[in-house]
């Protein structure tokens, strides 16, 4: 067998920026996504380059790709980033719960409708308890959550993922919204079939509540005309209020008074389960698991899901 001396071992710090730059593919925005300038990162990165004796990146002007041997690396570093959240995490969950602090990601079409109840609730209940909110599109918390960034979502499930625990906290309805001038249907039942050849204004691709929407109504892009795609609700709505299409919106949205100040008016569909399922996810081994159920219940009682 052959020893290789190693007088210095990688940081963990110099791990989580290589695992930045193997996401962003860019040095600029692994640096702002690590908070720091692209010098920092980019010395860190040399160091630990130099520190394994390797080349992990090929640099040229347009992008940054990984070596074969970077890939390898940067799939151990974030074994090891995420081994190493998990022993915090251990310890976290000796404390009494809701006592140390916790790391929650939301997507968007949650975030602004559940958290400045479940905050408000939060703090005046549990005073000392620490929650640091990101809030992104789905697919990016659930890359958080494997790197260890994060500890728990709060997210419309059923959502795809390896080695995560999903729990099912509640049940959103959704609802069509138009302008109160749109010729939408006569009849007092509002079917699914009645949205055919509709003008369809949805999220794009890569918002969890365009897939749900559709799945629930059990609709394709073919049934329906898709005039535009927006990158946030509040841009949907807009449009809806000019008559450009109809929308899908989720009911807690609607609670949260998002259609206040427009002509914007929304029917419920006469049929059963046309609704998205809210729930967290969790890593399947974090030792806080308990505490991710209490936050569960913390959440349902805060929004009034708990009768």
């Amino acid at each position: 067998m052959i020893n290789y001396p190693m007088t210095q071992v990688p940081t963990l710090k110099q791990l989580k920026y290589l695992c930045a730059v193997a996401e962003q593919q860019h040095f600029g925005r692994a640096a702002e996504a690590c908070f720091v300038s692209q010098s920092t990162l980019s010395a860190a990165i040399l160091e630990l380059e130099d520190i394994l004796g390797v080349a992990l990146l090929e640099r040229d002007n347009k992008r940054v790709r990984l070596t074969a041997v970077g890939k390898d690396i940067t799939a151990r570093a974030r074994q090891i980033l995420t081994a190493t959240n998990d022993l915090v995490a251990a310890a976290c969950a000796a404390h009494a719960p809701f006592s140390t602090e916790m790391r929650l990601g939301v997507i968007p079409t949650i975030a602004p409708f559940v958290l400045p109840v479940v905050l408000k609730h939060i703090r005046k209940t549990y005073p000392d308890f620490k929650l640091f909110i990101r809030e992104d599109l789905s697919a990016h918390l659930i890359q958080a959550l494997h790197a260890g960034e994060l500890d728990v979502l709060l997210l419309a499930l059923p959502y795809p993922g390896e080695r995560l625990v999903t729990e099912h906290l509640f049940y959103d309805d959704l609802v069509v919204a138009y302008e109160k001038r749109y010729r939408l249907h006569d009849e007092d039942r509002l079917l699914v079939k009645d949205l055919k050849n509709k003008e369809l204004l949805l999220l794009e691709d890569g918002h969890c509540l365009r897939d749900h929407a559709m799945d629930a109504c059990k609709i394709s892009t073919a049934d329906v005309r898709i005039p535009y795609q927006a990158t946030s609700l509040n841009t949907i709505i807009q449009m809806v209020a000019n008559r450009i299409g109809i929308t899908i919106l989720p009911q807690m949205a609607v609670d949260a008074k998002m259609l206040r100040g427009t002509n914007v008016i929304t029917r419920p569909f006469d049929e059963d389960n046309i609704r998205r399922s809210i729930g967290l996810m969790w890593r399947h081994k974090s030792p806080r698991q308990e505490e991710f159920q209490q936050l569960g219940q913390l959440i349902c009682h805060a929004l009034g899901y708990d009768d």
